[in-house]
């Protein structure tokens, strides 16, 4: 399918074509790009409305700076699409998020307009500002340097982090402030009220027009540039009297709000701005999903990430299963979790910003008081579910575990340490998709097994997500750790009973006569159907679900290396330290020898791609265990020991 662009924006191939253009062709521009990332989203798919939103401010950056000399720092990336259209990726932006496509995130080895590479939340303002000084050091005091944070990453510690830093060095560093009141959830938090005072307050809009039309005149003063600037910051400040300004007191001059949406005005200010020596902060309110009616009037949160969609109507093409579908392993925790706590009082929910993604949300509704959203404050979630802990209550903590890593010290120091019962539920374990890199979760097996007191587990499906949350909650057994896929789960009738599971025991799903095939989590199940066609081809395997990584169930690996010479390892997970390595751990210790291969992800970083595609790039999808099997068999197991 051909997609073409806007005659404007057909001839923009890169950021120095759109500042050969006039002011007054910036909106022409705007509604050309608007309209190719509707017309492509719509039939690929990716994140939507957070680009849509930014288009002026987009157009408006790459006007008034020199990219990429100017460097230009985008958080999270759900907003760059736009910027990535300007910068040279246009005609091949259709790939965006497809297997060996261009990335959906900013990417430095894709671009030299993405000065820094972003999938996490809150690191534009210190990634920016390591920038600026560097230039500053290098003598190159001309360079301007901009992060542009919307108003739900601002809320995350790193942010903060890099403005009170940010406040004492006089570099060249514009915050631009994207306040649209959502991340893919609507915000919350005092930060969130506080800019909506800004934005609402009669006092301090008093005295914005007068303000804005001194900076307007900037430009006509050179030398005297200067005073204006001294102006237009007492102006701001007298307005402020009444209500202290938040930005201000960190030593950022703070500008707006203005309209994000006035592509024109926002190019102008943003030029002006250039001459204001220091930190500086724009506050621009905009509108998530802008010039597009059904994103901009309807549910924000459906926008963030709508799938396949009709773009004429705004009707969200869903293909109808000719059978009952299995869930979401999100669905599954967020309705197992109301359940749970409908019986046990002391259970929380907790998590960082991310609701209606593990669906944490469905308690939210039906237990307002008892389920907690605490913004994009991921180090926050833990050692606040930590002090839960020690009042006696029972928190599930539920992060994504690609954002599980940003509060690895808490989780150790915090929680760990003091052997408190939180109950950790990482969403997303394993390779995720379309998102790539930043937001697979490869890690948490190995992160987590290394932590003393810390049970770690991972349900092969939703029956066994439903009886390790269960678990988890029965009895104080000190942390406890469980980790399921994105995605849908086996079993279409998944509401089953409650059923307490053994800490550390296994299952053994399948007997078999030559090789041994041990997994861990949802992956498991295409290991069944690997065991299902080598039954057929004659090779007879084991399949043993080992439900955890710590404990290990020693009884069945007993078990297995006195009965199996052959054994392989299934995991969607690192091969570094992560389940296998723990098998071969237990090898050793007990002098057992065998023929092991290890399937997992390899120690290198795998891009996008859909979920089996990428199983397949790892080599753990089941033509691979079929494959692995087969070697074994040809191997001469008696004279040898191969550890892969």
């Amino acid at each position: 399918m051909e997609f073409v662009p806007g005659p404007l924006l057909a001839k923009l191939d890169s950021p120095a074509d759109l500042r050969k253009l006039d002011e007054k062709d910036l909106p022409e521009v705007c509604k050309e790009l608007r309209q190719y990332i509707v017309d492509i989203v719509s039939v690929k798919g990716g994140h939507f409305g957070a680009s849509l939103g930014v288009v002026e401010l987009t157009v408006a950056l790459h006007w008034a700076f020199n990219t990429p000399y100017d460097q230009l720092v985008w958080d999270v990336g759900h907003q760059a699409y736009g910027h990535k259209i300007l910068t040279g990726r246009r005609d091949n932006f259709h790939t965006n998020r497809i297997y060996k496509g261009i990335s959906g995130f900013p990417k430095r080895s894709e671009s030299e307009y993405d000065t820094f590479g972003v999938g996490h939340s809150s690191t534009s303002i210190s990634a920016a500002l390591g920038m600026a000084v560097a230039s500053r050091l290098k003598g190159e005091n001309d360079r301007q340097h901009i992060a542009v944070i919307g108003d739900g990453a601002i809320t995350g510690g790193v942010s903060f982090e890099g403005l009170n830093h940010a406040g004492i060095e006089n570099s060249n560093l514009l915050v631009v402030l994207n306040d649209n009141c959502m991340s893919i959830d609507p915000n919350v938090g005092a930060l969130k009220e506080y800019l909506t005072d800004i934005t609402t307050s009669h006092a301090y809009n008093k005295v914005k027009d007068e303000v804005w039309n001194l900076l307007g005149k900037m430009s006509k003063f050179g030398a005297n540039a200067q005073e204006v600037a001294s102006k237009v910051e007492n102006a701001f400040k007298s307005a402020l009297l009444k209500q202290s300004n938040y930005f201000e007191s960190l030593n950022f001059r703070y500008f707006g709000p203005i309209d994000g949406h006035d592509v024109r005005h926002v190019a102008k200010v943003m030029k002006d701005l250039q001459d204001i020596p220091g930190p500086k902060i724009l506050h621009c309110v905009t509108t998530k999903g802008k010039g597009y009616k059904p994103a901009e009037q309807g549910n924000a949160t459906k926008w963030h990430a709508p799938g396949l969609f009709d773009k004429d109507t705004g009707e969200i093409i869903k293909i109808k299963p000719k059978r009952p579908e299995p869930p979401k392993f999100q669905e599954v925790f967020g309705h197992t979790i109301v359940e749970l706590a409908e019986k046990n009082e002391k259970i929380i929910g907790v998590t960082p910003a991310m609701p209606s993604g593990c669906s944490l949300n469905i308690m939210m509704k039906t237990m307002p008081d008892r389920a907690f959203d605490v913004a994009i404050a991921e180090q926050h979630a833990v050692t606040f579910s930590a002090g839960l802990a020690t009042q006696g209550m029972i928190p599930f903590c539920n992060i994504y575990s690609t954002f599980m890593q940003r509060a690895y010290d808490q989780v150790i120091h915090d929680v760990a340490l003091q052997n408190l019962h939180v109950i950790f539920c990482l969403d997303r374990g394993g390779l995720v998709g379309a998102d790539g890199p930043t937001h697979h979760g490869a890690y948490d097996i190995a992160y987590m097994r290394c932590i003393p007191n810390m049970i770690v587990s991972a349900p092969m499906n939703e029956q066994e997500l439903r009886n390790l949350m269960y678990t988890a909650q029965y009895k104080n057994n000190g942390p406890f750790s469980i980790r399921y896929p994105r995605g849908t789960g086996v079993m279409p009738e998944w509401r089953t009973s409650f059923k307490l599971v053994e800490i550390g025991k296994g299952r053994k799903i399948k007997v078999g006569e030559h090789v041994a095939v041990l997994t861990i989590g949802a992956i498991g199940n295409y290991a069944a159907n690997a065991i299902r066609d080598l039954e057929v081809m004659g090779i007879s395997a084991a399949h043993y679900d080992m439900r955890f990584i710590k404990p290990l169930d020693e009884e069945l690996l007993h078990e297995v290396f006195k009965k199996y010479k052959r054994v392989i390892t299934v995991e969607d997970g690192c091969l570094m330290g992560g389940f296998g390595s723990a098998i071969i751990e237990f090898m050793a210790d007990n002098n057992y020898s065998a023929n092991i291969q290890r399937l997992g992800i390899p120690d290198k970083y795998i891009e996008h791609g859909t979920q089996k595609e990428l199983y397949k790039e790892c080599g753990y999808f089941e033509e691979h265990i079929i494959e692995t099997a087969k070697k074994l068999m040809a191997a001469d197991s008696g004279k040898k020991i191969m550890v892969g």
